[in-house]
């Protein structure tokens, strides 16, 4: 048995660090670090969840690059600085980020507070662990467990797999990985050498990660396909059967059609039942990245939209996004019940997966993760469903769909409201100087730039609504 207490040379002499205090003497002060934090903990609570969710306060305090980076005093030194002065650099952190929690923070797909998540969030940060064997993160194993057969019990699906990415990009290329080892098991010791051509097929409205994924992989980009969208930005199932096709004539294999539920632009759902049909016909994986669009899961309402998810072999789905979960809750669902997450990703590392351990290890969930460090990302989910219930969640998703449906009523109302190709990006400095609200734009295809409003924080309401079209007007009214 080693016991490795410091770092040793070449010849097994100890490295003894120099210059340090008696090593049998905590490096570490744990009341002043204490003081600090409880000192730093008011200043978010004042900076970022009481300043940075009021209305009345600017969304962001924008400064130029090289001013902002005076003001926060970026440079490393060697010596430490006193507290006060620490306490100050939190602050102005605070201070000069972006506040992603104001109700007029419509930029992207995340944003606003759920303070059950955020307590969630608070505590895995203090625990500090490493969610891949049950000995290290026993709570965390069996939460991650339980969260992933609700979100799987959502889709449609009594038993299957799954596990939390960082992000909806990861579990993307997770679902590609897998469906290519499904096909081709020996890719996995062999290397992409021995296959043939492979296709994805996916619509153009789809998320960037996928084409990221395929040159990830070593896919390559030319081989992602992309089908017809009509004017919605829906997947054309036709069109897709008949580039299928056109893919085999060619000697392709076609492998993976990725599918989206809320397409980062248009907000699309395309229709899953007819696709799930295509991909049945021709024995492809069936990818949903419902990133943005999966939470409607929730909403009796709503749930309609992903009519079919449950055909699929595979949902990404945010959390973060509209349930507010806080950035990163990212999960990867599977239909799959072989253990494929597991024979596709392990290593059987013996130092980390011993086989003679005293417990179930099946429990040491980390062999089906690419990565070895994996943070945990469920305990902010599970705290705030079991805060509010699957009730509660769905009613948040309903809001978001009333205040959209608000938004655009609202628009209609107003004369000749309609946006040139040269006038949003300037709309959108003038905003982000005056720290007003925050809100993305973008081009379609060959139409103008429009601004895409994202709604779904619970603290968004319609005096908001009217305040963005109000807003508009006022920061462009002499262009």
């Amino acid at each position: 048995m080693f016991v490795y207490a410091f770092p040793t040379t070449a010849d097994g002499q100890v490295k003894e660090p120099a210059n340090l205090r008696d090593l049998g003497e905590p490096l570490i002060d744990h009341s002043e670090g204490q003081l600090f934090l409880n000192e730093a903990f008011k200043i978010m609570m004042e900076e970022v969840l009481c300043k940075g969710t009021d209305v009345k306060q600017k969304v962001c305090e924008w400064k130029e690059p090289e001013e902002l980076a005076q003001l926060l005093d970026l440079e490393l030194r060697a010596t430490g600085e006193p507290q006060q002065r620490l306490l100050q650099r939190v602050k102005d952190v605070a201070k000069y980020s972006i506040k992603t929690s104001h109700p007029r923070f419509f930029n992207q797909q995340f944003g606003g507070v759920d303070y059950h998540a955020l307590a969630g969030r608070f505590l895995t940060e203090t625990l500090n662990t490493n969610l891949f064997t049950y000995e290290v993160a026993p709570v965390f194993v069996l939460m991650e467990t339980e969260v992933l057969r609700g979100l799987r019990q959502l889709v449609g699906w009594t038993e299957g797999d799954g596990i939390f990415c960082p992000g909806g990009s990861t579990s993307n290329m997770y679902a590609m990985n897998l469906a290519r080892y499904r096909l081709f098991p020996e890719v996995k010791s062999q290397g992409v050498w021995s296959l043939p051509r492979l296709t994805i097929f996916t619509s153009p409205e789809s998320h960037y990660s996928v084409k990221k994924g395929a040159a990830f992989l070593g896919i390559g980009t030319d081989n992602v396909i992309l089908v017809k969208v009509d004017d919605g930005g829906h997947m054309i199932p036709e069109d897709l059967d008949t580039k299928i096709n056109v893919a085999k004539s060619l000697g392709a294999v076609p492998f993976l059609v990725s599918c989206t539920s809320g397409t980062t632009v248009q907000g699309a759902f395309d229709p899953l039942d007819r696709i799930a049909d295509v991909c049945e016909k021709h024995k492809l994986w069936m990818h949903v990245d419902a990133a943005w669009g999966g939470s409607v899961l929730f909403s009796e309402q709503h749930r309609h939209l992903m009519k079919g998810v449950d055909r699929a072999n595979s949902v990404a789905w945010n959390p973060h996004k509209m349930l507010i979960a806080g950035l990163q809750c990212s999960a990867l669902l599977l239909q799959d019940t072989t253990n494929l997450l597991k024979r596709c990703h392990s290593a059987n590392a013996t130092y980390l997966f011993q086989q003679d351990k005293f417990y179930d290890v099946n429990l040491d969930v980390g062999d089906k993760s690419v990565q070895c460090s994996r943070k945990v990302d469920c305990l902010k989910l599970w705290l705030m469903w079991k805060a509010v219930g699957s009730t509660g969640l769905a009613e948040r998703v309903d809001k978001a769909f009333f205040l959209v449906r608000y938004l655009v009523e609202q628009m209609k109302k107003r004369e000749g409201f309609h946006l040139l190709r040269d006038v949003a990006p300037v709309i959108k400095e003038r905003m982000m100087k005056q720290g007003t609200m925050m809100v993305g734009y973008q081009p379609l295809g060959n139409k103008v730039n429009f601004f895409r409003v994202i709604v779904f924080s619970p603290l968004v309401s319609q005096k908001d609504m009217d305040f963005f079209l109000d807003e508009i007007e006022r920061l462009g009214n002499d262009l």
